[in-house]
């Protein structure tokens, strides 16, 4: 028995070891991309081969049983942007965007005049000829289509010249007016119906004449088109794009019409293979994904056979907008960057290059110093806290490269039912498996007594931690598989977001109520605590602090919070002059939030002065969303307190709550059964909401209900009470690091994605053909969060109390460096021979002492201000949020 402790002593503890294998993992993961990306991406490094030649649909309809298919094409390894009106028209204002070839490239041009303005131009498109040119311009765009089947005629050749000007002369040497953004080339089908026998031969000659004009001038290829500074910004303004020759659905065309018998995979294919040919010696850019978009898809074609539906017609030409646009957009509109295929980054910023050196250089000399020479650097932190913030910069960096580089591929949402419920049968399946039975419960020197032991108070902390995880799983799994467009999904997400602030409202209150600590330490504690990451990822990523909305949600409500218990809180104790502060508090608010102009001129301030750029209408929306719901967790707080009181006999003379003492077991049965009838219900009310917009104007009133009702029902018996799920427990309490990290660590594209490795074969299926991809990158982004949440725990108590994290050195030598303080005056005179000093300075002593004076001055200034800093919060942190100005300029 001696022998197997001493070898429990040695051994790993479960924490150590699930550490070990997730940074082993990590580590794994991360010279996989490099490789990935270095090698095997070497040659498309921004993404423009993989938009062209490679993809699959998400939502084909062998896969999926969808009303409309064919709404999600994902190229392999990065996310295609969907292109309306607004878009086209920034990035190609006053610009052409020509089409030239048959009926499959009308189709193109229809999908892309539809981006501009479906309705009038599916009017015109009913009207219009077939065999004829056409212009379609709307937004300051204009769209032409030059019907030329056989490629040879004169418009298209003068298009083609201007294009070699362009690059020959630079675009700011030619009037980009007489140019095409976007010139698009396609045909075959009429060599091959109407010249049989010389078909591939005059398909040859019209495309060599065609690369006359746009053989490659630079070996780079498609990557040619981005210059070698920061910005991802084209050296060319143009570009042309040569689509296969379109293979029909064989099956569907009839031998009886013109030319259709002679279309057949024999006279087609060869005409692909002299494509891939030029693509390869001359480097056109040929748009293969339009082949993939219809092979093996019967669906995707029209009853002809040969032209798509117009769906696919779509994403044909989001890809060409993509190509073209993508690399400007960005730089344009800034976050989200969701724009990710054919696409650079934008180049390191000075705030970015500081936070790179100071994670990989600054912190490890700090470290590394704190261990060696703490006793001699009186004021370096500990070790623990170097180590905290070396993690937390860390973890900002990961954002950074996964969701800022292309070091990790970026994938499309696609909203599956079937992937969405077997995520959430799994995660109830984790909940079920890790039951376990509550600690005991002590509060305030009470025990809840029960039959079995020691029973759980109500809303304890391990069913709050709890509650908030197995919300926090369910709002993952929301974001993941892009449910907010089914609105019953959506409606119960809302009620979790109320159920947070609920929580928010009645622990916060609680707290002040039975601890009466309004201390400023306090107040700086908690909003420190929640709003670390949502500061600081803005630097790194280039967002801004709303974008992360929860933390800033949370810190809104908590302030007030804390002013309206704060206000003649010495009155508390009075429970009408509580629950009048607490209406007050609502009604103030809700003007607040509801009046228009108080919140535009408060960030218009903001903005001139500190240049923060923050959307007042999200913001209000957020707000207004959970307006009361706060309040309802304050007095649940309040009658918390004052009914525990009543039923243990403590409550004053005169309070009418020991009324609920004479009936409670009526009053307890009532709740039970209220609770039991209000969720159907408000399920049952919530099916007339057609509409998100309909349900956001009523939730703030009703969020309320359903989760009183959970509180009554997980509450209601002791059974219920003391057992909770430990997984839950767990997630809930990094929950603030999970719901912000996840925007860039395991979502992608600030939310609009999800990240990928790259590195597993990719399958047509969504979740099912990348849980690897899924799996690794989940442990690492809950390994990540909770790290992240030790660290800025650690940080925030050092940043409120310097002496928590003073180093260990510090407190020993500090009376040594008393007696070794440096003299007032002449004390030490007569060591001054030691400093070899010449005659003329001994001719200067009056001259010696006043330096020396200054020096003293100088240094017992340097050392009040640092005294200053570590003894004084309010010093502290305002050099922190002069520091945060400072990077905001």
């Amino acid at each position: 028995m001696a022998r197997f402790r001493r070898l429990c002593i040695g051994s790993p503890t479960i924490s150590e070891t699930l550490n070990f294998f997730c940074s082993t993992t990590f580590l794994a993961v991360l010279l996989a991309v490099l490789y990935r990306q270095h090698i095997l991406d070497a040659n498309d490094p921004y993404k423009c081969g993989a938009l062209l030649n490679r993809g699959h649909w998400l939502d084909s309809p062998k896969s999926t049983q969808l009303a409309q298919p064919f709404q999600n094409w994902q190229p392999s390894g990065c996310m295609m942007h969907e292109y309306e009106e607004a878009d086209i028209s920034t990035c190609l204002k006053f610009r052409k965007i020509v089409f030239v070839g048959d009926s499959t490239i009308r189709n193109i041009f229809w999908a892309t005049a539809k981006k501009l303005d479906n309705k009038a131009a599916d009017e015109e498109k009913q009207i219009t000829e077939k065999h004829i040119d056409l212009t379609f311009t709307r937004a300051h765009v204009t769209v032409e289509f030059i019907w030329d089947p056989f490629l040879n005629s004169s418009k298209l050749h003068q298009y083609l010249a201007s294009y070699r000007n362009s690059w020959d002369l630079g675009t700011q040497k030619i009037n980009e007016n007489m140019t095409a953004a976007i010139l698009v080339i396609g045909g075959g089908l009429w060599h091959v119906r109407h010249i049989e026998s010389t078909s591939l031969r005059s398909f040859k000659s019209s495309m060599e004449n065609v690369m006359s004009y746009i053989a490659r001038r630079d070996s780079r290829g498609l990557n040619s088109r981005f210059s070698e500074g920061n910005q991802a910004r084209p050296i060319s303004s143009n570009l042309v794009v040569i689509a296969p020759v379109q293979s029909p659905l064989y099956e569907s065309l009839s031998p009886l019409v013109e030319g259709e018998g002679t279309m057949t995979p024999a006279r087609i294919d060869p005409l692909n293979d002299y494509l891939r040919k030029i693509s390869a010696d001359k480097g056109a850019i040929v748009a293969w994904s339009y082949a993939l978009m219809t092979q093996s898809e019967a669906a995707a074609y029209e009853e002809s056979g040969i032209h798509v539906v117009d769906a696919v017609a779509r994403q044909k030409a989001n890809v060409l907008l993509n190509m073209r646009c993508n690399a400007a957009l960005p730089r344009l509109k800034g976050f989200p960057m969701d724009k990710t295929c054919c696409n650079r980054y934008p180049g390191l910023s000075w705030v970015q290059f500081i936070f790179l050196v100071v994670s990989f250089v600054v912190f490890p000399l700090v470290i590394l110093l704190s261990i060696h020479a703490s006793k001699r650097l009186k004021y370096l932190p500990s070790s623990k806290i170097s180590r905290a913030m070396l993690v937390l910069t860390l973890v900002l960096d990961y954002s950074f490269y996964a969701d800022r580089t292309h070091l990790f591929n970026k994938s499309q949402k696609h909203y599956s039912p079937t992937e969405f419920k077997s995520l959430c049968l799994l995660i109830i399946a984790l909940g079920i498996l890790s039951l376990r039975r509550s600690a005991a419960a002590v509060q305030k020197g009470l025990r809840f007594a029960s039959n079995n032991g020691l029973d759980q108070p109500f809303l304890s902390r391990d069913q709050t931690d709890e509650w908030k995880g197995w919300m926090q799983f369910a709002i993952l799994i929301y974001h993941y598989t892009g449910a907010s467009k089914i609105l019953e999904i959506y409606e119960v997400i809302r009620i979790l977001v109320a159920s947070y602030l609920f929580m928010t409202g009645f622990g916060h209150t609680l707290f002040f109520y039975q601890k009466g600590n309004y201390s400023f330490h306090r107040l700086a504690s908690v909003l420190i605590r929640l709003n670390m990451l949502s500061c600081l990822l803005p630097y790194v990523m280039r967002t801004d602090y709303l974008f992360y909305y929860f933390a800033p949600l949370i810190t809104f409500w908590y302030i007030v919070i804390y002013v309206t218990m704060g206000i003649a809180h010495s009155q508390n104790s009075s429970l009408s002059f509580l629950l009048s502060k607490i209406v007050l508090s609502a009604w103030l608010v809700t003007a607040l939030i509801r009046t228009p102009g108080i919140f535009e001129k408060l960030f218009l301030v903001l903005e001139r002065t500190c240049h923060i750029h923050w959307n007042v209408t999200e913001w209000r929306f957020r707000l207004q969303l959970d307006g009361y719901i706060v309040y309802v967790g304050m007095i649940c707080g309040i009658l918390f307190v004052r009914i525990s009181s009543s039923l243990r006999g403590q409550s004053s003379e005169g309070d009418t709550i020991p009324i609920i003492r004479r009936y409670w077991l009526s009053l307890r049965r009532g709740a039970i059964i209220t609770a039991l009838i209000t969720p159907p219900l408000f399920w049952q009310l919530t099916r007339h909401f057609s509409n998100k917009f309909d349900y956001n104007g009523w939730v703030p009133y009703m969020s309320c209900f359903p989760v009183l009702s959970f509180v009554v029902l997980r509450n209601f018996s002791r059974h219920t009470r003391n057992f909770h799920s430990s997984i839950f427990a767990w997630l809930g309490r990094h929950s603030l690091e999970t719901f912000t990290l996840q925007f860039h660590v395991w979502l992608a594209a600030d939310t609009k994605g999800i990240l990928a490795l790259g590195i597993f074969e990719p399958s047509p299926t969504y979740i099912a053909g990348q849980w690897q991809d899924f799996t690794v990158l989940t442990v690492i982004f809950f390994w990540v969060s909770w790290h992240a949440a030790a660290a800025t725990g650690t940080i925030t108590a050092w940043i409120v109390d310097p002496s928590a994290g003073r180093s260990e050195g510090e407190e020993m030598s500090e009376p040594r460096h008393e007696k070794l303080e440096l003299p007032r005056t002449k004390s030490n005179e007569h060591l001054n021979g030691g400093y070899g000093r010449n005659r003329a300075a001994e001719d200067n002593d009056d001259e010696d002492d006043g330096g020396s004076q200054r020096v003293l001055l100088a240094l017992r200034l340097t050392g009040g201000l640092g005294r200053l800093f570590r003894d004084d919060l309010r010093v502290r942190l305002g050099v922190i949020l002069g520091v945060m100005w400072v990077l905001n300029l």
